[in-house]
């Protein structure tokens, strides 16, 4: 009888059924090369197997396998059908992000596809393979007592990891003929291997920890509200290391790769060479060795890294640790699965029977509910680390200090005496502006003319160089010296961006080394870390950054932090922004005090009354965040509802307009007042595209998956319309 295979490709596409080739021995969830359209051969997953001949007149054959076990484990399979489901996306579009490039080759033919077979990466291991005289051994104490350190290691231990010695001493010895390297894949861990010089917890950190171990008894997920600077990490790495004895496997997700350099050195100390960075920072070839090495292991892996990493083949998955959960970057925005990695996170240790840790100093009001409800167990860590006490917040008003004549340039008075006093004792600042470039903007003061893109309606930040550029489409072109308009008067910068706070620190300080962090100056992992590990050695004085500043650093001399500005985090067009204003400060000033030395903090803006900012300075979470329930409640809006947005783009807005019309007068008509729109978005064109917006509100107890089921018909008549079916409609689950 003739089988056949229903595959998911790499496409926005549903899968597609071919058949079996006799002699072909497929399994679900294996990699097999299939020829789609004329010539094209793409990789594709088999995802059921059956005797179902599709109604098609001409099925094609698949004939070949790619790897010899399957890529996908049963509990992956859920997990992709879960977040397409949930995310309104297909299994092709989540296959697009969740396997490696060089995992699944494509090519435009038979004869240009290139398929390799990773293998599991090796390591270098240190062995002895000489001896040394009693004469020259005494000599070697005396004369080189690193190659002597290392040379009595490896007597009592056998062999070290070329990562545990000391370059210099391991070249002497192996010039000398007294040790060489070995070569050897890496497995999984076994118990006997899991034994690591843990931090030692404080009386505080043990009593969470053992709150922890005890609710994992009860509940799957458990919230641990830790102050910054309370030691979290540290947790984090003893339950890490329980995990591991024991032969599991344990997935632990940061929001930032730029916070991953400073981790996986404080991680690697710990648990050495076992712990593997995951990232899009890697190249396509470590991404692809990590994920057969991955597939092969039968346990005990750690791997550290952001959302992506939740698509890694763990199968014996026991922990799941998210830090810094409330973060906004959990959330993919493009391309789909537009999925909210934090909950995926949660589903994944579900679907594996594992439990899942999630810790932040504020978290999401998402996940303080559910722990006030009992979804989840709350752990509270309330001191910070070894008595350290928080920064003292100081609130700066910029319209007072402008109407006194204490603001300089865009420094209040205040602000620029702290920095003084801390270059002074030579301790270190960091300083936050949400906006990077020069300035963002560039105005004539005659006619009000501003610089704008052509492909999109936003204005064109000015940056260092004299470029103006788009920071939606990249278009850029040189700043005009007169005014395009009136072609009388210059044009003049407006506001300022990280480059112009970068550029006039150095004016003020000029003994001060100054350094900055934001989205220009991190073009790759090796930046970023030359960046940051420069600062953390202190040769650097002042760093200036956007929101990466705010996130899981770890500075010991950082005494100050300063807000330059507060407005545009409070006054952000989302229900959010109080939260995301707070919870922004709130990590902020935790990277300032970490050391012996107090901290502070000064935030500059124009309502220094406001009740989000009176929060920051009192360190009221708890505050913030039934204030913020309670104004969700009352309106509507998350986690008493479910939110979904609708984007529209097309280039023809008359009749992108009349689509986007059209489709909420059908949605009303099964979804009443749950609607909103369409409306037009601040930012409404985009690379030429016009953007027309419509929200769905869906309240909670009300069936979440059948308003999508809904959603979906409504979307697919209205796009069979021959005038609307160019137009692109993009549905975001869980937006802001």
């Amino acid at each position: 009888m003739p089988r056949y295979a229903d595959i998911v490709l790499p496409l926005y596409q549903p899968t597609y059924t071919f058949e079996v080739a006799d002699g072909c021995d497929l399994t679900v969830g294996e990699a097999v090369a299939v020829q789609f359209g004329q010539k094209a051969v793409y990789t594709g997953i088999v995802w059921r197997i059956h005797n179902e001949r599709p109604t098609a007149k001409q099925i094609k054959t698949i004939s070949q396998k790619l790897y010899d076990k399957p890529l996908l484990s049963a509990r992956q399979m859920e997990l992709w059908e879960w977040i397409a489901d949930l995310y309104m996306c297909t299994l092709g579009e989540v296959m697009r992000v969740a396997l490696p490039a060089l995992i699944k080759p494509r090519g435009a033919d038979e004869e240009s596809f290139e398929h390799e077979q990773f293998r599991p990466r090796t390591l270098h291991f240190v062995t002895l393979c000489g001896e040394l005289a009693a004469e020259e051994r005494s000599k070697m104490e005396r004369r080189a007592p690193r190659q002597y350190e290392l040379l009595t290691q490896l007597e009592s231990r056998g062999e070290l990891r070329r990562a545990e010695c000391d370059a210099a001493a391991l070249a002497a010895l192996r010039k000398k003929g007294l040790v060489e390297l070995v070569e050897r894949e890496v497995e999984g861990c076994v118990e006997s291997e899991c034994q690591y010089a843990l931090p030692t917890l404080s009386e505080c950190q043990q009593k969470a920890y053992d709150q922890i171990v005890h609710n994992f008894t009860q509940v799957q997920t458990v919230l641990l509200r830790g102050v910054t600077g309370s030691g979290k990490t540290e947790i984090y790495m003893h339950l890490i290391a329980r995990t591991l004895a024991a032969g599991g496997d344990v997935l632990y997700l940061v929001p930032e790769i730029a916070m991953t350099s400073q981790l996986l050195a404080r991680v690697r100390r710990v648990f050495g060479e076992r712990v593997i960075p995951y990232h899009s920072k890697l190249t396509n070839v470590r991404r692809a060795e990590i994920y057969s090495r991955l597939n092969r292991s039968e346990g005990g892996e750690l791997v550290l890294g952001t959302r992506s990493a939740l698509f890694l083949p763990l199968h014996n998955l026991q922990l799941v640790i998210v830090d810094e959960e409330h973060d906004s970057s959990y959330k993919q925005t493009e391309p789909a699965p537009r999925y909210q990695g934090r909950d995926a996170a949660v589903m994944l240790a579900h679907l594996h029977g594992a439990k899942s840790l999630l810790g932040s100093a504020t978290p999401s009001i998402e996940s303080y509910v559910r722990a006030a409800t009992g979804k989840y167990r709350e752990v509270v860590l309330a001191e910070r680390y070894g008595g350290a006490q928080l920064p003292e917040v100081i609130v700066s008003d910029t319209i007072r200090a402008a109407k006194r004549g204490e603001r300089k340039s865009h420094f209040n008075k205040i602000m620029l005496d702290k920095i003084e006093e801390r270059l002074e004792r030579g301790e270190q600042v960091l300083l936050f502006q949400n906006r990077r470039g020069m300035s963002p903007y560039v105005s004539c003061g005659d006619c009000g003319w501003t610089a704008r893109c052509p492909h999109c309606n936003v204005s064109l930040t000015l940056h260092s160089g004299s470029r103006l550029t788009c920071h939606y489409c990249g278009y850029s072109e040189p700043l005009p010296r007169r005014c395009p308009a009136c072609t009388t008067a210059e044009v003049k910068p407006m506001g300022f961006g990280t480059e112009k706070i970068e550029q006039e620190i150095a004016t003020l300080f000029p003994e001060a080394r100054v350094a900055r962090l934001d989205r220009d100056t991190v073009t790759s992992e090796s930046a970023c870390n030359r960046i940051v590990e420069a600062f953390e050695r202190g040769e650097t004085d002042i760093m200036v950054g956007t929101q990466i500043i705010t996130k899981g650093f770890d500075f010991s001399r950082v005494t100050l932090v300063g807000v330059l500005n507060a407005d545009n985090l409070l006054n952000a067009p989302d229900f959010r922004a109080s939260e995301r204003a707070f919870q922004t400060i709130m990590q902020f000033a935790g990277r300032g005090g970490r050391g012996a030395e107090a901290g502070e903090v000064v935030i500059q803006t124009a309502e220094p009354d406001h009740p989000i900012l009176r929060q920051v300075m009192m360190g009221d979470y708890v505050a913030m965040a039934h204030a913020q329930a309670a104004e969700r409640r009352a309106f509507l809006y998350p986690p008493y509802s479910r939110l979904i947005g609708i984007t529209m783009r097309y280039r023809d807005a008359k009749l992108l307009h009349r689509a986007a019309i059209e489709l909420a007068e059908r949605l009303r008509g099964r979804f009443a007042r749950r609607v909103l729109g369409p409306t037009i978005p601040p930012v409404d064109r985009v690379r030429g595209e016009h953007i027309v917006e419509i929200m769905l509100k869906i309240e909670s107890g009300a069936s979440f998956s059948r308003a999508r089921q809904i959603l979906r018909e409504i979307i697919a008549d209205l796009l069979q319309h021959r005038d609307y079916r160019h137009i692109v409609t993009i549905c975001h689950v869980d937006a802001s």
